[in-house]
């Protein structure tokens, strides 16, 4: 059965909120999720479980079926293939693509994504560290921590951000930071847990709201 525009961003949001929980995801953290009122929330609920794409138990929360996961993949991978498009062909900034592409990556045609995988020739990630699902909804994982668990000495690589706004990704810019970027750890301020870190012989005292949306792995 085909889904709308808005129900694919529904259960996108599921999907994400899901990742961080294993519990059934709450009417109320979907709703300030997409910004919507807790009865529009109920509402798109149920059509969703009529659809076969929810598990729905009023008052506790909702899960994806096995169906409504691979629909929110398709559009979670739909959405990176283009940021990856858009960064790599078009010449966009990591800091533009993400409005652009949340508005293609409802495009159904199955064929045309699948060209566009291979014309990317098949991407894993897209600009902002996230791995792109293949064509079978499978997700690669990555060893990765966040910068603020990093230990004291070592040096890093950026790998993602979990803050995708415009705002923190031309933060990162100014400074000089993006995927692939090595970052040493010099110091950590017991007080408010911020780093002080060294970028291209360069320091950066950085607080813990920055710290905690990126991603890095040790070299």
């Amino acid at each position: 059965m085909p889904t709308t525009l808005t129900e694919e961003n529904y259960l996108k949001a599921i999907y994400h909120i899901s990742q961080k929980s294993k519990a059934e995801v709450s009417t109320n953290a979907i709703a300030e999720r997409i910004d919507a009122k807790a009865s529009s929330v109920t509402d798109m609920l149920k059509k969703l479980a009529d659809k076969n794409l929810i598990s729905y138990i009023k008052y506790k929360g909702v899960t994806l079926t096995e169906s409504g996961r691979l629909t929110a993949v398709d559009i979670i991978r739909k959405h990176r293939l283009w940021e990856v498009f858009l960064v790599e062909k078009l010449k966009f900034s990591w800091d533009q693509v993400h409005d652009v592409a949340e508005q293609l990556e409802h495009i159904k045609s199955s064929k045309l994504i699948a060209e566009l995988d291979a014309f990317l020739n098949f991407p894993t990630h897209d600009p902002h560290g996230d791995p792109i699902p293949d064509a079978s909804g499978n997700i690669q994982k990555t060893n990765k921590i966040m910068l603020s668990k990093a230990d004291i000495g070592y040096t890093y690589t950026c790998v993602g951000v979990i803050d995708s706004s415009s705002e923190f990704l031309k933060y990162l810019d100014k400074h000089q930071i993006g995927i692939g970027t090595e970052l040493k750890v010099i110091d950590k301020e017991e007080f408010d847990q911020s780093l002080t870190i060294e970028i291209m012989s360069n320091y950066l005292i950085m607080s813990k709201a920055i710290t905690t949306n990126i991603y890095v792995k040790k070299v």
